[in-house]
C-alpha cells in the first residue's frame, strides 16, 4: 500500500547514499507554520522503508498526524520534524539488523538530528533487540547538551500504532 505525506507538510530531498540503499534524514516541515520560532522534533526509528520526497510510507504517515494533527499538547509549536534511524539501509520486510546495514554517515546523520531538536521521540516499541543501536542512541541522549530535552517514546512501532496513549517518557538514557 502507498502512503501520501499529510497535506500541510513540505518534504525536503531526503539524504541518501548515492546508490539510494540508505536513507540518512527525512525532513518534514509545517507548511502552514507562522512565526520564525518553532520546535524540531527528531524521530529514531529502526530502518527506513520507502518513503522519500514524493511519497511516505505507514510509519511516516503515521507521524506526521502524531505531531503534526493530533491533540498531544507535547508537539505545540512544532514546524520541523526529522526522521533518522538506527539502521540506514532502506528494507521494508525481514530485516535483520546487521552492522553493514548502519550507513556510513548515519551515526553523525543521528546525533546532528538530535543535537538539532527540542523533542526527540524515540518510535522504535518496545521491540528492539538491537542493543549496541540502543546503547549509541543513548549515549547520545546523556550529553550535556541533550541532557534537559524531552524524550517521548512510542508504546508500539508507529506502523502499528494507534494515537490514543500512545507517548511514554523515555528513560532509559538516564539508566
Amino acid at each position: 500500500m502507498t502512503y501520501k505525506h499529510i497535506e500541510s507538510v513540505t518534504v525536503l530531498p531526503p539524504w541518501f547514499s548515492r546508490n539510494k540503499k540508505f536513507r540518512y534524514t527525512l525532513e518534514i516541515f509545517k507548511t502552514d507554520f507562522k512565526g520564525r520560532k518553532g520546535k524540531t522534533v527528531t524521530v529514531v526509528m529502526m530502518n527506513p522503508s520507502y518513503a522519500n520526497l514524493e511519497v511516505a510510507d505507514k510509519s511516516v504517515n503515521f507521524i506526521e498526524k502524531l505531531v503534526f494533527e493530533k491533540d498531544y499538547h507535547e508537539f505545540d509549536g512544532t514546524k520541523k520534524i526529522i526522521v533518522v534511524n538506527q539502521f540506514a539501509y532502506v528494507q521494508t520486510n525481514d530485516f535483520d539488523g546487521a552492522e553493514d546495514k548502519i550507513g556510513r554517515y548515519n551515526n553523525k546523520a543521528i546525533e546532528d538530528s538530535i543535537n538539532e531538536a527540542d523533542i526527540v521521540l524515540i518510535a522504535w516499541g518496545v521491540a528492539n533487540s538491537f542493543e549496541n543501536r540502543k546503547q549509541f542512541v543513548n549515549k547520545i541522549l546523556s550529553k550535556e547538551i541533550n541532557r534537559n530535552k524531552i524524550v517521548l517514546q512510542t508504546k508500539k512501532h508507529p506502523s502499528r500504532g494507534y494515537y490514543k496513549d500512545f507517548l511514554k517518557e523515555y528513560r532509559a538514557h538516564l539508566e
